[in-house]
């Protein structure tokens, strides 16, 4: 990796035109593997809460989605399907803390923001205030980065 922290990784990605989900998961695209172009078309259909659907934040499945990749179990394991669930669960109870929800919907109308299922074009407008996802962006990859640092071999 590059001497930027995966969040700092993520941010860059959702500031340069990356949906939310798309930042968070292909900020460690190289920890799992994946090239840059290949994270970013599996994680695609997940902004703006599964294809501007507004249901589970994008940010979040990304992460769900890392921590599969990293520590994820494989069909059988009972005990190891039981503790990923846990930290997933652990994850949301940890996001919805911090903000409220892990619904998309609910999280942009906090932000008196009405959701639509039209992704937001990516102007230079877009970016002159900040947006709540960056919040969300940033949270996100910051657990998926906390777990990489409770990995063997770090």
């Amino acid at each position: 990796m590059d001497k930027k922290t995966y969040v700092e990784r993520a941010c860059d990605y959702f500031n340069s035109g990356s949906s939310c989900a798309q930042s968070v998961f292909t900020a460690f695209h190289d920890e799992m593997g994946m090239t840059e172009e290949a994270a970013q078309k599996l994680s695609g259909s997940f902004g703006g809460g599964v294809g501007g659907l507004r249901e589970v934040c994008g940010a979040f499945l990304a992460m769900s989605m890392a921590l599969g990749a990293l520590k994820g179990y494989l069909p059988g394991d009972q005990e190891a399907k039981e503790k990923h669930y846990a930290l997933i669960q652990q994850k949301a109870d940890s996001f919805r803390l911090q903000f409220k929800t892990i619904i998309c919907r609910d999280l942009l109308l906090s932000h008196g923001i009405t959701p639509t299922a039209k992704p937001a074009e990516r102007t230079a407008e877009y970016y002159t205030q900040r947006r709540p996802c960056t919040a969300y962006v940033e949270a996100c990859a910051q657990f998926v980065q906390d777990e990489l640092e409770l990995l063997p071999d770090r």
